[in-house]
């Protein structure tokens, strides 16, 4: 009896033996009968990574001053044209002075009244200075009375006061005619600076409207175009990355042949916003990068593109840009689950054999083609360089590839 029901236990033993290999060769065959994707590979390499933030803009100088009247009047006389270089102090426009010249007329003839006022206040002063001695002699003989006195007292005070007043009446009128020239002279215009007329609105004969009373009709500008500037607007996610000195390559697009050198000489802390309340809101930021490289064919006004050079890596660890992905299956763990709201992981696909082996990574700097790995990949390792289908949807921890097409770059420096 002891022999039947041991046969019997083997028996099952081996049919549970059986079914375990069944079952395992069953999933291999399921898994090598899995989808094959069609990837392309490129090798980490140790590489020279140079990161830039391109950014779109005008040509400003670093000097334009708008040049408007102060008077109002008729040009009668226009010494510059558009382009012309000029000196600091050169005659640019004058404005016909006929009423100018009328009032300035009529104050110098108000001050030669208040000296003649000042004459006759300063006779009557002196007659009634010598009238109140007489009158204080006598009182104090007792010639007179004490009322006469006072009457001529009075009398001195009250032309002493209207003297005052006449000094009063002509530093009053001076200052009207001073006034008066200040206005005349005004109808002649002159350069505050030396640099170039870019910018011409009048002619002769036209009127302009002065400053005086209103903003005024602008006559012209004139810039300094021996410094210029790029103005450009950086989005808010890059201007961060920005610091004062960074080197900047511009191109001009109207002459795209020269690449000009600059450097950032300011950003704005105010922004400069779009769109406002929709969905295409944009926020940006003025960058002012100072031009080293001159070139005479620049013009105020002309459209740029800036390239700022914000950081450089040498013998960086990296891939194609496009190797890396965001994944959030990358990392199922509960702690990682809870900060993938705030930076979702980065991952590279590595090839191992016929199929890959996803990895988390960390990233540093990048430019146009090459991204910095600071964590996650070593060089020598092969990566999933496309296509983008692929990396960011279809590949997955272990999912079988075929190489398309082989970029062998390892240890290419650039």
């Amino acid at each position: 009896m002891p022999q039947p029901s041991k046969r019997r236990r083997w028996m099952i033993l081996a049919a549970i033996g059986l079914g375990v290999v069944g079952i395992a060769a069953i999933a291999i065959a399921s898994r090598n009968s899995g989808e094959v994707i069609e990837v392309r590979t490129d090798t980490v390499a140790l590489r020279s990574i140079v990161q830039e933030i391109s950014a779109s803009g005008k040509i400003q100088p670093e000097v334009e001053v708008k040049i408007s009247s102060e008077v109002s009047g008729e040009i009668i006389a226009l010494t510059v044209k558009e382009g012309d270089r000029v000196r600091r102090g050169q005659l640019l426009v004058r404005i016909r002075p006929d009423l100018l010249q009328t009032q300035l007329e009529q104050f110098r003839a108000a001050v030669r009244a208040a000296e003649v006022g000042i004459e006759i206040a300063k006779v009557e002063l002196d007659r009634t200075e010598r009238e109140l001695r007489r009158s204080a002699e006598l009182y104090d003989k007792g010639f007179i009375s004490k009322q006469e006195f006072e009457t001529a007292k009075a009398a001195y005070d009250r032309a002493a006061g209207q003297y005052q007043s006449a000094l009063a009446e002509k530093s009053r009128a001076q200052a009207t005619l001073r006034q008066a020239e200040l206005s005349f002279n005004r109808t002649e215009i002159y350069a505050p600076i030396s640099g170039v007329v870019t910018k011409l609105n009048v002619e002769i004969g036209e009127k302009v409207v002065g400053t005086a009373q209103m903003q005024g009709t602008e006559l012209l500008r004139i810039a300094d175009l021996d410094t210029m500037n790029a103005i450009v607007e950086v989005n808010e996610n890059d201007v961060v990355l920005i610091h004062t000195g960074d080197t900047a390559q511009v191109r001009v697009d109207a002459f795209r042949d020269s690449v000009l050198v600059g450097r950032v000489l300011e950003i704005a802390h105010s922004p400069l916003e779009k769109a406002i309340g929709t969905q295409d809101e944009v926020v940006n930021f003025q960058v002012k990068i100072r031009l080293v490289s001159r070139d005479d064919r620049l013009r105020p006004g002309m459209t740029c593109v800036a390239d700022i050079r914000t950081a450089r890596r040498d013998r960086a660890c990296a891939v194609p840009i496009g190797a890396v992905t965001i994944r959030y299956d990358a990392d199922s763990t509960e702690r990682n689950r809870t900060a993938r709201a705030a930076r979702p992981p980065q991952v590279a696909f590595v090839v191992k054999g016929d199929r890959v082996e996803q990895r988390i990574v960390q990233t540093g700097i990048s430019d146009r083609d090459y991204i910095e790995i600071t964590a996650g990949v070593s060089p020598g390792e092969v990566v999933v360089s496309g296509p983008y289908s692929a990396i960011a949807r279809q590949l997955r921890d272990g999912s079988r590839v075929r190489i398309k097409r082989s970029r062998s770059t390892a240890g290419e420096q650039r």
